[in-house]
């Protein structure tokens, strides 16, 4: 259980059929104003879920910004209060919009995601991931990326850390999450996806970024309901290889098996792999 306790997460990406309900993000908008059934109605309110999470064993949580209801300041302390109550952590707020490197919407997108990382200080989450940009890594995109980052650390009011992540087209190669983050001095974190480099080159780029890694999503492929143990293997050993010490976060998102049992097949098969 110590192990459980500190290397492993869960994400509500995780959880989409249990949850059902999303809530589309409107970039011109602070407020939460609709509601879709992506996966049908579901089960489990996000209120609800901490506690079913402790009843399955899991102690430290991701929340996805799309799963938020509301960002009245009552709702938020009742979800935080909800989490006490579970002993249940929030490690991050995943705020999964917006794009600090667009050309024209850039400010808009910036002062959005600001907003989302005063709604994760909040929610008392100890890291808010943000991403760095959806255009391809060029000098001016990265000055842009570079620049939004700036703006949030000043905006920030709280004790929450802004991290970012090897995704989308700005950070999709390990050169560009370098030259980014080392022109931030240490100021933003990095969450290694596991899933989000691909191709022949995929274990020789996250073996690159992992040295910087706070934070792991550890997503497995799943085909006909069976873990692609290979894959995972190598992924799990770049990590421990590169002394990566933060939270295993499962991510899964296949249709087979269930996904509480899928999310125990992840987590036995990390805690097996664990120097």
């Amino acid at each position: 259980m110590t192990e459980v306790a500190h290397r492993i997460a869960v994400s509500t990406w995780s959880l989409h059929r249990l949850l059902g309900t999303t809530y589309p993000h409107d970039l011109d908008s602070n407020e939460v104003t609709g509601m879709a059934e992506t996966y049908g109605s579901g089960t489990e309110t996000l209120l609800g879920l901490p506690s079913v999470l402790a009843n399955h064993g899991y102690n430290r949580l991701e929340i996805v910004s799309f799963h938020l209801r509301s960002r009245d300041p009552i709702y938020l302390a009742e979800l935080r209060d909800q989490l006490n109550i579970a002993k249940v952590t929030l490690q991050t707020l995943l705020i999964d919009a917006g794009d600090m490197t667009d050309p024209i919407h850039h400010q808009r997108d910036t002062n959005w995601i600001a907003g989302w990382v005063e709604v994760a200080n909040a929610l008392g989450a100890q890291n808010a991931r943000v991403i760095a940009g959806k255009q391809k890594p060029r000098p001016e995109t990265l000055a842009a990326s570079l620049a939004g980052f700036k703006n949030l650390l000043k905006a920030n009011s709280g004790e929450t850390r802004i991290v970012t992540e090897n995704w989308y087209d700005l950070l999709s190669t390990p050169e560009s999450v370098h030259t980014l983050l080392d022109r931030l001095d240490g100021r933003v974190g990095l969450l290694a996806d596991f899933g989000n480099f691909t191709g022949p080159n995929k274990y020789a780029e996250l073996k690159s970024i992992f040295p910087r890694a706070e934070l792991c999503h550890a997503k497995a492929d799943f085909i006909d309901g069976v873990l692609n143990q290979d894959d995972y293997a190598q992924c799990i050993s770049i990590a421990e290889a590169a002394r990566y010490q933060g939270p295993y976060t499962l991510i899964f998102d296949a249709r087979e098996p269930s996904e509480w049992h899928g999310l125990a097949k992840e987590r036995d098969f990390i805690l097996s792999r664990l120097e």
